[in-house]
């Protein structure tokens, strides 16, 4: 396995991390990434045989669990109870709750409120040049959720704060300010859920239960148990922070690449355009995993307790895979791509996010049929994430 070299903090990197993609691809199945101190993969087979297979999780084997800094012990206490972070079978028990209140058919019912939403956002947009990020990317997606969960919308403001300072954590660029500003927005947004829990608890008790997912989760239950208050919580800020990070910077990005290579008509197909921008530029681009049993990938053994990074974006463009895979193009063969992950921690946002953009960005499309860039797009340092600074557009 060979090392190569190369900052994620890099400002050329930073604009363009598909270059080094494929200068580490062109070396094998797996490289070790020396600035991680991480065997990666771009390839697809592989991040896709990692995802699906059981001896790989999310939570790290208990003798090689990471010591954590008192500072920071409340974040993670926090996060040992999210869904993403577990495996079976508190995953499958979590999981099946969970899925039995975020059903398809409520997110499917959504579909009228993005429509309503999509045009009011477009139509408060202001005159002349305008950051398509602040004033439709962003709050597009943490409204929606907020409606969702039943939370007042007028908080969104303070939602994306706490969820932009948790998800900070997880980037490169982390700084001891970084993770203070994570800790307290933890504290903050989870006594902020626990209120609204324990409102909804009193109001099933009093036999006026409201329609909204944080009653669900409350009322969910299977094989006799139901989530703890804790796991309310978690949960629900799970589902804001994934969710929106991600869609905001697929937003961003997929309205970019449309821009750039004259796609507007793909709004004809808007479930093809949209996998398109999810593989061609997705927000997330590594994932890793933790090693539960000694195994072999494509000739690359690994050790109980190694760590492997999954470089998702690199896998959405190996050509093994997909025809000219660095081009932008709408109307490419539907094929599965590692944006959502795969196995037992596929994303169980992807149909909400889907449909989000599968209605927003045609809608976008056909109000402002001029819509063009009004300055160079430039990329945010943010890695793992990979999302825009801002989005110049004129109208």
């Amino acid at each position: 396995m060979k090392t190569l070299h190369q900052s994620p903090t890099d400002p050329a990197f930073v604009q363009n991390p598909y270059s080094f993609y494929e200068v580490a691809r062109a070396e094998g199945p797996f490289f070790h990434w020396a600035e991680y101190s991480l065997p990666c993969t771009p390839n697809a087979a592989a991040v896709n045989a990692i995802f699906r297979d059981r001896r790989f999780g999310r939570a790290a084997p208990p003798e090689f669990a990471p010591a954590i800094a008192p500072h920071l012990a409340p974040f993670y206490e926090f996060e040992s109870r999210s869904m993403l972070e577990l495996e079976p079978p508190s995953h499958t028990r979590l999981r099946g709750l969970v899925l039995r209140a975020f059903t398809s058919r409520r997110i499917s019912a959504l579909a009228p409120e993005i429509t309503a939403l999509t045009h009011h956002l477009i139509d408060t947009l202001p005159a002349g040049e305008f950051d398509l990020l602040p004033h439709f990317a962003q709050k597009l997606p943490v409204i929606i959720i907020a409606r969702l969960l039943g939370v007042p919308e007028d908080m969104a403001p303070d939602l994306l704060r706490w969820s932009n300072a948790m998800v900070s954590m997880y980037m490169a660029k982390r700084t001891r300010t970084i993770e203070d500003a994570a800790v307290a927005a933890t504290r903050d947004f989870t006594d902020f859920m626990r209120g609204y829990v324990d409102a909804r608890r009193l109001e099933i008790k009093r036999g006026n239960p409201r329609d909204d997912l944080i009653t669900h989760l409350i009322a969910a239950e299977e094989g006799g148990e139901k989530l703890t208050t804790d796991e309310l919580i978690s949960t629900c800020i799970l589902l804001l922070n994934a969710g929106h990070e991600a869609t905001v910077h697929t937003i961003g990005n997929g309205v970019k690449a449309m821009l750039e290579h004259g796609a507007q008509a793909a709004i004809a197909a808007p479930e093809a355009l949209t996998e398109e921008i999810l593989r061609h530029d997705p927000a997330l681009h590594m994932f890793t995993r933790w090693v539960y049993e000694d195994v072999d990938v494509m000739g690359q053994t690994f050790k109980r307790g190694d760590q492997v990074g999954l470089l998702l974006a690199a896998a959405n463009r190996d050509p093994q895979v997909y025809e000219a895979p660095a081009a932008f193009n709408p109307a490419r063969p539907l094929h599965p791509h590692a944006s959502f992950g795969a196995g037992l921690h596929f994303c169980v946002g992807a149909p909400l996010a889907r449909l989000e953009l599968n209605i927003a960005l045609p809608i976008l499309f056909q109000r402002l049929p001029n819509l063009r860039l009004a300055a160079a797009p430039e990329y945010a340092d943010v890695y793992h994430f990979h999302g825009l600074k801002s989005l110049m557009l004129r109208a």
